[in-house]
């Protein structure tokens, strides 16, 4: 079921009618239980099973790693968790991709390898609810936490509907919790709430679906070589519609959760003004990034280790962070460029320090436009749908297109990808020192009224067109 979809709109109304209703707070989650696997149903029923499995497994894992004291023990049960959990997302995520790797290998060593035909279908959203079930088994094995009272309150927590397929990923310390104590949104949440998920649909509706991703279709669709203006435009386009899309449903997800009276953590903070890498991933996929730090930097050794060996973690951690996000090499390839700009920044602060230059605004601005250049140049890797492609257009963009190179976009598509990107990107400058909520309270009510009404117009006309959201893949 999609945000951006009617059917939506009245599972969601009949949510907030059982929610406000005066039922005890035990139904009241038992419907908001029963309203999650629906949700979660309507792509596919099956798959509630998995669902069931980490929820079942994570549940008892976990009271039993609490009670033991054995310390190999309860490294068994952990390891039984994360088997469980990882295992689950190995098979429907990666097994085709390493199937195909291990017939290339073969091949190379001269094998005759055949692969069987791969028709398991990817869950929605199995890499978000596999990692946020981990948390819980790995926050109670390093005694972060105590294992949950009500196996109806973790169950929630698991499958908590406005989240449960592309995230923010919630740790358990920051969602159980709500769900002890009854939870409804006050007049001004539920107001704040409404309008969260207003922008967050004009994001993906009006900008990342009507604006920007015609111009991504044209470019990256096309067989031809590209001019260096067509390259570097459809992929700042793809820059927009990504953070655009992305960022619409986690606002969308936290204005849903706020009506319903809980909060979720910000998973995006202006991230395009970022300057320097390692400020991009304090901006961008926020809980995404804080997990790989706590549950994979820091257990690595994170920093705290030799400069070999810090860059070593570093490394990993964003190769591992791009393999999450799909089984493919140009993830790889995005999350190793990450990492190693990650490295470079790193080892250039232990070198130089921090420069009295950089604190003046003008060559702040200039390094984060730096940075998003960078970022785009990283994108071209996230987005292209082979290597072929990927190496096509990074040609392009560093000056190589050859002289009959194709100019697939049309003016009208230069015009909405240049002036929305640079609205964009102004938008999150302005706002970078901020937050949305800080800078809607300057807004005099008459004209936060009128971009209310005007994007509620815009998606009214806009309709859409039904598309998932990007990260649905992953």
């Amino acid at each position: 079921m999609l945000f951006n979809s009617l059917t939506f709109v009245l599972f969601f109304f009949i949510v907030l009618v059982l929610h406000y209703s005066p039922f005890s707070w035990r139904i009241k989650k038992s419907n908001l239980l029963i309203a999650s696997y629906l949700f979660y149903a309507a792509w596919n029923p099956p798959f509630v099973i998995l669902l069931w499995i980490s929820t079942l497994v994570d549940w008892h894992v976990a009271k039993w790693i609490f009670k033991e004291q054995q310390q190999h023990k309860r490294r068994l049960l952990l390891i039984l968790s994360l088997a469980t959990n990882l295992g689950i997302l190995g098979y429907f995520k990666y097994g085709e991709f390493l199937l195909e790797n291990w017939q290339w290998l073969m091949g190379n060593l001269g094998i005759v390898y055949q692969v069987p035909e791969w028709s398991i279908i990817l869950p929605v959203g199995v890499s978000f609810y596999t990692f946020q079930t981990m948390a819980y088994s790995l926050d109670i094995y390093l005694k972060r936490a105590k294992p949950a009272k009500s196996f109806l309150d973790f169950s929630l927590f698991v499958t908590f509907f406005p989240q449960l397929v592309a995230g923010p990923i919630v740790r358990p310390t920051h969602l159980i919790p709500q769900f002890e104590a009854p939870h409804l949104a006050s007049l001004k949440q539920f107001g704040w709430g409404l309008g969260l998920v207003i922008l967050g649909l004009f994001q993906k509706v009006v900008i990342a679906d009507s604006l920007l991703s015609p111009a991504v279709e044209a470019v990256y669709g096309s067989k031809e070589a590209l001019s260096f203006v067509d390259a570097w435009l459809g992929t700042f386009a793809f820059a927009g519609q990504i953070f655009s899309d992305f960022a619409g449903y986690s606002t969308t997800a936290i204005g849903v959760s706020l009506c319903l009276g809980f909060s979720l953590p910000t998973n995006f903070r202006f991230p395009y003004a970022a300057i320097g890498f390692s400020d991009f991933w304090r901006r961008w996929h926020i809980s995404l990034s804080s997990w790989l730090r706590d549950y994979l930097y820091i257990p690595l050794g994170g920093n705290q280790m030799s400069n070999v060996r810090n860059y070593i973690n570093l490394m990993l951690t964003m190769l591992l962070g791009g393999l999450w996000h799909g089984a493919s090499w140009n993830f790889v390839i995005w999350g190793g460029l990450h990492g190693g700009f990650l490295a470079i920044e790193r080892f250039s602060r232990k070198r130089w320090g921090q420069l009295s230059l950089t604190k003046t605004p003008l060559f702040s601005f200039m390094l984060a436009l730096l940075t998003f250049a960078a970022i785009n140049v990283t994108w071209v890797f996230f987005r292209a749908k082979d290597f072929a492609t990927s190496s096509q257009i990074i040609t392009s963009m560093f000056g190589f297109a050859p002289d009959n190179a194709a100019t697939p976009l049309p003016t009208l598509y230069i015009i909405e990808v240049v002036l929305v990107v640079s609205l964009l990107v102004s938008a999150h400058w302005t706002m970078r020192n901020s937050t949305l909520e800080e800078t809607i309270a300057k807004i005099p009510s008459w004209l936060l009224t009128s971009i209310i009404t005007l994007m509620i117009f815009t998606l009214v006309i806009t309709q859409g067109t039904g598309n998932a959201f990007i990260y649905f893949q992953f």
